[in-house]
């Protein structure tokens, strides 16, 4: 069973260049796909290799909102030639309001000019809102969006925007941070999501789940803080099973299209690929992918 995580950030230097191993744990696991995002001019190359080298790895690039205070004059352009070097999403974008001492001046002009490339290119986006979800709405609703829809990674707005936000074209990818206790609000907004618009994600090295459900441990090598492996996707899946009230196959099936209708068109030959591959090894080795 084919398992994608719609959101991660995998070239992060947390992991202390172990990607290659990380990523032959997820391929044991069932991972099929991983969208991988860059957050700025910096990491960028790191996203591009890790897609050159991985089959599994799907890339996308943008300016976070936290970095945006660095980017050279010349990000927006460099934005688009990164994009026209391999077949990409855009992302991770978006608006912050809660980082404490965060400017949030320059940040809608960063994010609407990431937004309209998305737009013009028809090429999906990852989105990051904390604290800004009625302004985030304005301006989707007001300005180009992509026609094939966008991402709201770890969405983690009010119940009662998720049908307006559907309506525009938003997916709503669920981290297993969510599996914590205090996290009512945010499981309550997914329990409403559409089913047509369901998405998983792990946002590894970040949003670690409750420690009972973690199933690689994983801690950063300078530290020694825990950090989130990307093998724990099959966790978050059977967090969202629960959720919702679905047996794993359903749920499996449901995000498969769902993942394949918003990012298929970026990266067809290499999805395909990836799905013949991890249904081939399932036939051969079915206790693999963790069902």
């Amino acid at each position: 069973m084919a398992l994608y995580d719609a959101h991660n950030h995998l070239q992060d230097e947390r992991f202390g260049n172990r990607q290659a191993e990380l990523l032959e744990l997820c391929r044991l696991e069932g991972v099929t796909a991983m969208v991988v995002n860059g957050s700025c001019e910096e990491d960028w190359p790191a996203v591009e290799d890790l897609a050159r080298n991985h089959p599994e790895v799907l890339p996308s690039f943008g300016y976070h909102p936290w970095y945006i205070g660095r980017r050279s004059p010349v990000w927006l352009e460099r934005l688009r030639e990164q994009l026209d070097r391999i077949p990409s999403a855009v992302g991770e974008i978006g608006l912050d309001r809660w980082k404490p001492d965060l400017p949030y001046e320059g940040q809608e002009e960063v994010f609407l000019a990431q937004l309209r490339l998305a737009a013009d290119r028809n090429l999906p986006a990852s989105i990051h809102c904390l604290r800004a979800w009625g302004r985030l709405y304005d301006l989707l609703r007001s300005h180009p969006r992509p026609a094939c829809g966008f991402l709201l990674h770890s969405y983690g707005g009010p119940v009662e925007m998720v049908e307006p936000l559907a309506r525009l074209g938003a997916y709503f990818s669920l981290p297993g941070y969510y599996a914590h206790e205090r996290k009512t609000r945010q499981r309550e907004a997914f329990r409403r999501v559409p089913p047509d618009r369901l998405l998983i994600e792990t946002d590894a090295p970040d949003q670690l789940p409750p420690p009972e459900r973690i199933r690689h441990a994983l801690h950063e090598p300078v530290t020694g803080r825990p950090i989130h492996h990307p093998a724990n996707l099959p966790a978050v899946y059977a967090f969202a099973a629960e959720l919702r009230g679905w047996s794993m196959e359903t749920l499996i099936r449901r995000v498969e299209e769902n993942f394949l209708r918003l990012f298929g068109h970026v990266w067809p030959a290499k999805l395909s690929s990836a799905i013949h591959r991890t249904t081939t090894e399932a036939t051969a080795n079915p206790k693999a992918p963790v069902t």
